[in-house]
């Protein structure tokens, strides 16, 4: 698989504690901060592989820290619902050894992927704007440029779908976002899930079985 190299921006990979780029997510944050002092309420870092970055060949994308979640623990995914479907098929799958306590002290730990978000701050309502989608971007490209053996990209709902295509290069017309879909784009296989959030689990438009099933879609794409 040839991969097309992508400008690194002037941007870090992960944002900083009090990043400023975006206004309503900072005063979000300093909300919560009041309310919550001992939370994180501050941009998550994109986890990855306890062995370290060139172990990495699959990326998961999010949509952004949940706020009891990440925005509370500092990890992605974790200490919300969708953590616990998350976590369970990783570790399933032979992504991650351990077990998941829901807490960033856990001892979890990831194998051959890395786990990151499209928009690094909890925004309110879990709803980004699409301002907002797009100052996150170059994190984005910046972090797709970290791992120099990564093949596979596991986007987690529309949102991660469309911001991982624009990021590639993609016309999303070309790149159409649905369940258990994967495009090549830009050297890189690109597969796609219903988001593991507890509306689209409570709601059964997103099972066990068909999380798993992609997940085998995950195997079957770096296996080849």
């Amino acid at each position: 698989m040839t991969k097309t190299k992508t400008k690194i921006t002037e941007l870090a990979t992960d944002p900083g504690k009090d990043c400023p780029l975006c206004p309503r997510l900072v005063e979000f944050r300093h909300e919560q901060r009041t309310i919550h002092p001992e939370w994180h309420n501050a941009p998550v870092d994109t986890w990855a592989s306890a062995q370290g970055d060139a172990d990495v060949r699959l990326l998961i994308v999010g949509l952004a820290p949940g706020l009891r979640g990440a925005n509370r623990t500092a990890r992605p995914f974790t200490g919300d619902w969708a953590g616990d479907l998350l976590y369970a098929t990783l570790l399933k799958f032979g992504f991650a050894n351990g077990s998941y306590g829901a807490e960033a002290d856990d001892g979890l730990e990831l194998n051959e992927c890395a786990i990151t978000n499209a928009v690094r701050c909890v925004p309110p309502e879990n709803k980004p704007t699409g301002k907002e989608i797009n100052t996150c971007r170059p994190f984005l490209v910046n972090t797709f440029e970290r791992f120099s053996n990564l093949g596979t990209i596991l986007t987690l709902g529309k949102i991660a779908h469309d911001s991982t295509a624009r990021t590639l290069g993609q016309k999303l017309k070309d790149v159409p976002f649905a369940h258990a879909s994967s495009h090549d784009m830009n050297g890189f296989s690109v597969i796609s899930s219903y988001h593991c959030s507890r509306y689209n689990t409570n709601t059964g438009r997103l099972t066990t079985q068909m999380f798993e099933e992609v997940f085998g879609m995950v195997r079957e794409s770096l296996n080849s």
